[in-house]
């Protein structure tokens, strides 16, 4: 039941986001045949928990991200500019969408809470 919402979360995650970069460049439509292992439009999308949060940036805990050779870690990531950010809190489990930013490093696009 828990990867079933965890997917769910996931999907809609990834189709608010699509349809958010979409309807900035203009494009009304979103090809669901780019997602491609948890990403899509150059998102990754994996489970985290929040250990704190400050302005601007998100410390997380978060398990391997193979998709781009991630090992297990805690770190602080940047929140990107409009990045959306769902009611979480630290300590909280959430779904995170990594995206890289302008300059090359990956950064925060959404993140969501994860029901428990």
């Amino acid at each position: 039941m828990r990867k079933t919402l965890t997917s769910a979360l996931a999907i809609g995650l990834m189709a608010t986001a699509s349809l958010a970069s979409d309807q900035q460049s203009g494009h009304g439509t979103m090809d669901h045949g780019q997602m491609d292992h948890g990403t899509m439009e150059g998102g990754i999308h994996t489970e985290v928990t929040i250990n704190s949060m400050a302005d601007g940036s998100v410390n997380v805990s978060h398990g391997p991200i193979p998709e781009i050779g991630w090992p297990a870690m805690t770190m602080d990531l940047n929140l990107l500019e409009n990045a959306m950010v769902g009611d979480v809190e630290a300590g909280e489990p959430a779904m995170m969408m990594l995206e890289k930013g302008e300059d090359g490093m990956f950064a925060i696009r959404a993140l969501t809470p994860i029901e428990q």
